[in-house]
C-alpha cells in the first residue's frame, strides 16, 4: 500500500475484526504480507508482558513476517485503560502510515478497538474512589453494586452485564467523581477518526465452538496453569487477572487440574464470543465474511486495494 491517506487526507486504516478462534489472525497474517501492511493488536490482553499462551499472542516468527504492534507494552501488574490503549495505538498507526505502509488492525476487544477508531473520551479517575468501591465489591458482591448502578444510571446500567464487577465500579467511579451519570460521559457515535474499512469473519456456531474448544485444549496443554500462577505470584493488576483463561486458573479451588479447567474456560470462552458477535455484530461499518471459506479470506486484499466507499 504505496499511499497511507486516503482522499480525505484521514490516514487510511484497514481492521479485521470478530470473535475469539474465528481465525483473525492467521488471516491478518497473509493479508498484512500481501499488502505491505503492519498489524495493530486490538486485543487488550495481548498488550500485557509475560500473558502469552492465554491470549494466543503471535509467536517470534509471526511477528518476524511481519511487524506488530500493541504487543507486549505493559507489564501485567500494572492496569491499561481504553483510555491509555487509545493513545499508545494511535501513535503506533502514525508511525505506520509516516513509514508509507497500511495500519491493519486485528482483534476481539470491542472497546479497545472503538477507542483507537472512533472518537471516544473517557471520564476522570480517581484512585481512592475506586480502591472504596471495590472493596464494597468484594464485601457485597457486584450484582449488588450492579442494582445500585441501576437506580443511577439506567443507561450504563443497561449495556453492564450484573457480574461485570470491574465496568460496574468504573460506572460508579465516574458518577462520584462527576456527579454526572456514566452514560453522559461516553459518544457511541460510530464516528470514524480514520479512513475506515472494517471487515468481520464469522463462522457457524458449532463450528466456532469447536474450535475454541481445540484452542483452549492446546493451550493447557502448552502450560498456561503455569504461566497464570507464575505472573500472579510475580503480582497482576485486577485488569489482567480478568483475561480469559486466567481468571478461570486463578479463581478456580486449590488442586484443580487441566480436567477440571478445561469445561470452565471453554464456557467462558463461548459466552466471551457471543458477546463480540453482538457488539461487532451492531457496527455497521462492518463487512462480514465466511472465515471457514479460502476464497472469501483471499479476497480481502482485492477488496482492500478497491476504492473505498464513503464510512
Amino acid at each position: 500500500m504505496d499511499e497511507p491517506a486516503g482522499e480525505t487526507g484521514r490516514i487510511h486504516v484497514a481492521a479485521l475484526v470478530g470473535p475469539t478462534a474465528v481465525g483473525k489472525s492467521d488471516a491478518a497474517l497473509a493479508l498484512a504480507q500481501e499488502l505491505h501492511a503492519e498489524i495493530v493488536s486490538c486485543d487488550s490482553m495481548q498488550a500485557y508482558r509475560g500473558m502469552d499462551i492465554g491470549t494466543a499472542k503471535p509467536t517470534p516468527a509471526q511477528r518476524a513476517l511481519v511487524p506488530h504492534h500493541m504487543i507486549d507494552v505493559v507489564d501485567p501488574s500494572r492496569a491499561l485503560t481504553a483510555a491509555g490503549f487509545q493513545g499508545l495505538a494511535r501513535r503506533a498507526i502514525a508511525g505506520i502510515a509516516a513509514r508509507g505502509h497500511l495500519p491493519l488492525l486485528v482483534g476481539g476487544s470491542g472497546l479497545y478497538f472503538r477507542a483507537v477508531v472512533d472518537e471516544l473520551r473517557f471520564p476522570p479517575r480517581d484512585a481512592r474512589v475506586k480502591t472504596n468501591l471495590e472493596s464494597e465489591a468484594l464485601r457485597l458482591g457486584a450484582a449488588a453494586l450492579h442494582e445500585r448502578l441501576r437506580g443511577l444510571d439506567p443507561e450504563a446500567a443497561a449495556r453492564i452485564e450484573p457480574g461485570n464487577g470491574r465496568r460496574t465500579v468504573r460506572a460508579l467511579e465516574v458518577i462520584e467523581i462527576t456527579g454526572r451519570p456514566f452514560s453522559a460521559g461516553y459518544s457511541w457515535r460510530y464516528h470514524s477518526h480514520y479512513e475506515l474499512e472494517v471487515f468481520g469473519l464469522t463462522r457457524p456456531r458449532p463450528e466456532l465452538y469447536e474450535r475454541i474448544a481445540l484452542r483452549v485444549e492446546a493451550m493447557l496443554g502448552a502450560g498456561l496453569v503455569d504461566e497464570a500462577r507464575g505472573l500472579a505470584a510475580r503480582g497482576m493488576s485486577r485488569a489482567a487477572r480478568q483475561a480469559l483463561g486466567y481468571k478461570q486458573i486463578l479463581e478456580a479451588p486449590e488442586g484443580a487440574g487441566r480436567a477440571d479447567l478445561g469445561p470452565v474456560i471453554v464456557r467462558a470462552t463461548k459466552r466471551f464470543a457471543r458477546r463480540q458477535e453482538s457488539w461487532f455484530g451492531a457496527d455497521p461499518r462492518v463487512r462480514w465474511l465466511d472465515g471457514s471459506d479460502p476464497a472469501a479470506i483471499a479476497g480481502l486484499g482485492e477488496a482492500l486495494r478497491a476504492p473505498a466507499s464513503p464510512r
